[in-house]
């Protein structure tokens, strides 16, 4: 299966994966414990923790840049389920919205905010 939005597509592994991460919660019964609470403070916690790998310079280990980007995304993808809904839908959505927040002609090559293009 593949979704489009904009120019934008999501894959079948992206499916795959959230198949994946409700089968390893479902077996675990970990479920009970993921209230929108818990898992908004899982992803500052692990956030923290990628954070934390470039505390003393810009030069990080790739692999563990990797396993910390995992476990963001992880609760991120578990927040969004939670909250009802696909999680690279909600980021498809928002890229429709900061597209025209950003038009390229106005933001290209600049880190501007929006109001101040």
């Amino acid at each position: 299966m593949v979704k489009s939005c904009l120019r934008y597509t999501i894959t079948m592994d992206e499916e795959l994966a959230l198949q994946a991460l409700k089968r390893f919660i479902a077996d675990r019964d970990w479920g009970q414990f993921h209230t929108e609470e818990n898992l908004a403070k899982s992803i500052s916690v692990e956030a923290a923790e990628l954070l934390e790998i470039f505390q003393w310079g810009n030069i990080a280990d790739p692999n563990r840049v990797k396993e910390e980007v995992a476990d963001v995304l992880t609760y991120c993808y578990l927040l969004a389920m939670k909250l009802g809904t696909n999680p690279s839908n909600l980021v498809l959505e928002k890229l429709q919205e900061t597209e025209i927040k950003y038009p390229v002609e106005e933001a290209k090559g600049r880190s501007t905010k929006y109001d101040q293009l």
